[in-house]
């Protein structure tokens, strides 16, 4: 019997892992079980740097700005301590805008759509991908304080929505270097220890070596994938169907 509602297949890893990759080819293929939206649940903080520079004028300028109170806010984070107002200030538009997406991906899982997350929200460790940004902390302004709430009470909402399975993707550091060599070496070492670690309130969770050459990579997501959506009481057909994303 088919599940009362549409699945959430979410795809998390590291920088260099196949993420981007995974999910193009996932959410073509997962539409002959039914019609499927992929969605982006991180932060983004990159492409909203990248869309502001183009803006006329005062583009890179406020780029420029939004990079600087984001530096700011980072190293707080090492300092366990509370940022200040304007860092504050950014981390928590960043919270309004991943509320909205999520908000926007579970009206169109309501409308029986199947859902591709390119990466989840988690709580399992501070301070990691996807994770809560401001720390556990009462040094700070009221303000500050209230921000912080504010983005703890976002994620303990997003994340009692379950995902139907999780596809970890685990990758090598040279490897993840080789595929991102814009990428800092420390930087990608962190999230790569942390993958491992995260989880998502009980959800079930596939681990996809992405060391592998693609067409092993896709071929074992598609077989947890198949396990999962029948689980569920979707089935296979071959039905053609147009690829659809969504931010």
């Amino acid at each position: 019997m088919r599940s009362s509602i549409a699945p959430i297949i979410a795809v998390i890893g590291c920088d260099g892992s196949g993420k981007s990759t995974v999910c193009e080819h996932l959410t073509s293929w997962i539409q002959g079980f039914g019609p499927t939206q992929q969605v982006h649940l991180g932060k983004q903080s990159g492409n909203v740097g990248r869309a502001i520079a183009k803006w006329p004028v005062v583009g890179g300028f406020l780029n420029k700005k939004i990079n600087k109170k984001s530096n700011k806010a980072n190293a707080s984070m090492d300092k366990r301590k509370l940022p200040d107002l304007l860092p504050a200030l950014v981390m928590g538009a960043f919270t309004v805008r991943r509320l909205r997406r999520f908000k926007r991906m579970l009206k169109l899982r309501a409308a029986g759509n199947i859902i591709v997350a390119d990466r989840f929200p988690q709580t399992a460790i501070d301070g990691a991908y996807d994770g809560p940004r401001f720390p556990r902390s009462d040094d700070g302004s009221a303000i500050v304080r209230a921000l912080a709430r504010h983005e703890r009470k976002a994620f303990d909402w997003m994340t009692a929505t379950r995902p139907t399975l999780v596809i970890r993707l685990n990758v090598d550091l040279d490897v993840a270097c080789a595929r991102k060599p814009d990428h800092k070496r420390e930087s990608l070492a962190r999230k790569i220890d942390v993958t491992p670690q995260l989880s998502y309130k009980g959800a079930p969770i596939a681990d996809i070596d992405t060391n592998q050459p693609l067409d092993s990579v896709l071929a074992n997501v598609e077989r947890v994938v198949t396990e999962a959506m029948e689980a569920q009481g979707y089935h296979l057909h071959d039905t053609p169907s147009t690829n659809q994303k969504t931010a």
